[in-house]
């Protein structure tokens, strides 16, 4: 196969544009629980969704794999050391500007994680991070698609449940 042969392992930060860009952008994101219950939650400080509260995640990086780019990105924008538990919804926002280009275009897959460590703190390219608890989700600016996959991790964290 053509291209440059890198290091077992070796992962390579996607450099296309996240603007208007040439193909959907593959992003991976957590809804990781305390154990109290409460979601970690990142106020974005950047666009797409400047202002809004988010999960902690990020894009994939080329070679990693899923599971690895979202501990990654959970500790780049949060400090905060996790656990994947499991796969649970994907999340596709696509933001058209007024003549109807596509501006923006993520496929996110979301995961469930345990907190495990680390000092929270807003890094990377959020301007928050703060432990929210579920009765708060409704009060903060948010997609709907991420309340909804909080509640989803928050039921299968009440009820002990973990697919395999």
């Amino acid at each position: 196969m053509g291209g440059k042969e890198g290091a077992v392992n070796e992962t390579f930060a996607v450099t296309i544009s996240r603007e208007y860009p040439p193909a959907p952008l593959v992003a991976v994101a957590a809804v990781v629980l305390d154990g109290g219950g409460r979601a970690l939650m990142i106020r974005r400080g950047q666009p797409p969704s400047l202002g809004m509260w988010a999960l902690p995640g990020g894009l994939l990086d080329l070679g990693e794999p899923v599971r690895d780019g979202v501990v990654r990105e959970v500790r780049e924008e949060t400090g905060a050391e996790i656990e994947v538990v499991e796969l649970l919804d994907l999340f596709e926002p696509i933001h058209r500007d007024a003549t109807g280009a596509v501006r923006y275009h993520y496929v996110v897959i979301d995961f469930w994680a345990h907190y495990r460590g680390g000092a929270v703190a807003p890094a990377d390219d959020a301007d928050e991070a703060e432990w929210v608890s579920l009765e708060r989700l409704d009060e903060l600016p948010m997609e709907d698609a991420t309340r909804r996959v909080v509640r989803k991790a928050h039921a299968r964290w009440k009820n002990g449940r973990a697919v395999k």
